[in-house]
Parts: structure tokens; C-alpha cells; sequence
């Protein structure tokens, strides 16, 4: 089968068309012809040397893809409702870059009807990345109100989306106006150019004083301490990335007084358990919004 490689460490040119074996199937898993792959910051990150591929991960990038199964573990499949044909997205380990890819039943989900393979490609990480640590984690409730820092980004616009369509109040930064009001149209209810204002002072505004429930965040550092202010009481903070440094300092006594949850996680070295069950969670409550 063909496949994209990283030859080394650096920039896209990096990446090679090649020829490797195609993949074997083993117990609970399919054969996936791809239509389509996502890209995701963990692939530029594996591809610039700073995302060592876990053990066991194909060196092949890739994450999420989109195709028709065309062979597997007959027995799994059959227990999961799926046949030989079907069209499904798929959350992958590593190996998406390729025409065949394997995928474990328990991580693959139908293409929602009307989508292509290409948009279906998009959604697994994003949408499993949401689920985990706004749901999950953050245990987000309707009525409640989420900010989502960097809310153009893949993530973002999943979170907007997930959010509102379950039934809570949703306020995102963005770096520019046209971002904002690209958030804005994807339902977000306030968009903040954190460029031009200060998010803490407009949260407050925004949310008369009281704050908001939950926060996730993808740039960690200097933002955390602002954050906490940011949080009414029992408001719970996710971090899922560190764009803006690993280190944070902040008024620890905020967190006692507010009674504040800090949380955050990684998807990609959990279980096929864990992801499984995430699939499962959004089969039932996400997929029928589709």
C-alpha cells in the first residue's frame, strides 16, 4: 500500500509517498480503506520531532480517518453492528497517513448521513478530545456556561457546537474579529478578541460578575491565574495543551475559596477501554444531533 512517512525531523517537505505492507487486522479490529485522514497538531508535533510515537503506535502519522471497512474480526464486528462495506470514522492510534489502516472496532464510529469521508475524517479526535474533558472531566451540565480559549481552532468549533447543541451557554476567545465572528456563527453566544481585550474583565461582564462554570483551555502558562478568576464557585478547569509554557502561577487560595477543580488529560496512550467507551457516549448522545 502506499503511505506518507516522516523521513526526519522538520518541515512538510519531510513527508514521503512510500510503499510499505498493508496492514493486518487482529482481534477487534478492521481493515479500513481510507478515504480521507485528519491532520492534527500531534501529527506537526510527531512530524518536528517533539511527539514521540507511543509504543506500539505505527511510525506511519495520522489519528483520525474515513473509509469503508473491508475486512476484520467478524465476531467483534457483528457484536458492534458493523459489515463488510460500511462507511465509518475512525479514532487510530498512528498508521492514518495510508490507503489501509487499522482501526479497533470500539473506536470507530458510523459517517454521519450527509457528511462526506472527507469531512467525516475530521471528527474523531476533536470530538472524542471534547467529550473526554468537557463531559467527562469537566462534567459540563446543561445550563451551565463553558469558555473555550481558542475557540477557532478544531477543537473550538467541536466544543462550540457539542455545547450549545446540549444546551449550555458558550463564550470563546479568538485572535482576531474575523475569528470571532466566524465563532459566533457557529453558535458561540459572546466571542472575546483577546488581542484588543482582556478576557477576564469581559467574562465578568459577560457573566455579570459570577464567572463561568467550566473553562477549557490549550494554552496553559500565564493564562491559568487568570482563569481562576474567571471561574465561579465550583468551576472546573481542563487544560489539554500548553502552547503558552507547562508552568503556572496562581492564587492557590482562590481555588480553596472557590472550591475549583484544575483537570486535564492526554487521549492519544489511553486505553482501547477508555476510547471505547467515549465512542460509545458520543454514538448515543452526539451522533443523533447530526
Amino acid at each position: 500500500m502506499r503511505a506518507i512517512e516522516i523521513t526526519s525531523f522538520g518541515a512538510p517537505d519531510v513527508l514521503r509517498l512510500c510503499d510499505r505492507p498493508a496492514p493486518e487486522f487482529g482481534a477487534g479490529e478492521v481493515l479500513i480503506r481510507v478515504s480521507a485522514s485528519g491532520v492534527n497538531r500531534p501529527d506537526v508535533l510527531q512530524r518536528t520531532g517533539n511527539y514521540p510515537v507511543p509504543p506500539g503506535a505505527s511510525d506511519i502519522p495520522g489519528l483520525e480517518v474515513a473509509g469503508e471497512i473491508v475486512s476484520g474480526d467478524a465476531l467483534a464486528m457483528a457484536a458492534a453492528g458493523l459489515e463488510l462495506g460500511d462507511r465509518v470514522c475512525a479514532l487510530v492510534a498512528g498508521g492514518g497517513y495510508a490507503e489501509l489502516c487499522v482501526a479497533p472496532v470500539g473506536q470507530c464510529l458510523p459517517v454521519p448521513a450527509g457528511l462526506s469521508d472527507v469531512q467525516a475524517a475530521s471528527l474523531p479526535e476533536t470530538f472524542f478530545t471534547v467529550w473526554s474533558n468537557v463531559f467527562q472531566r469537566a462534567y459540563l451540565q446543561k445550563g451551565e456556561t463553558l469558555l473555550i480559549q481558542g475557540g477557532s481552532s478544531g477543537i473550538g468549533v467541536t466544543a462550540i457546537q457539542i455545547a450549545k447543541a446540549l444546551g449550555s451557554t458558550v463564550l470563546v476567545t479568538a485572535g482576531s474579529d474575523e475569528k470571532c465572528a466566524a465563532c459566533v456563527a457557529l453558535g458561540a453566544d459572546h466571542a472575546i478578541n483577546y488581542k484588543t481585550s482582556d478576557f477576564v474583565e469581559e467574562v465578568k461582564k459577560l457573566t455579570q460578575g459570577k464567572g463561568v462554570n467550566v473553562i477549557l483551555d490549550m494554552v496553559a502558562g500565564s493564562y491559568v491565574s487568570r482563569e481562576v478568576e474567571c471561574l465561579t464557585d465550583d468551576g472546573r478547569l481542563v487544560i489539554i495543551a500548553v502552547q503558552g509554557g507547562v508552568k503556572a502561577e496562581f492564587n492557590a487560595g482562590l481555588v480553596l475559596r472557590k472550591r475549583l477543580t484544575i483537570t486535564g488529560s492526554t487521549l492519544r496512550p489511553r486505553s482501547l477501554e477508555f476510547k471505547s467507551a467515549i465512542a460509545r457516549a458520543l454514538k448515543e448522545t452526539v451522533w443523533p444531533l447530526f
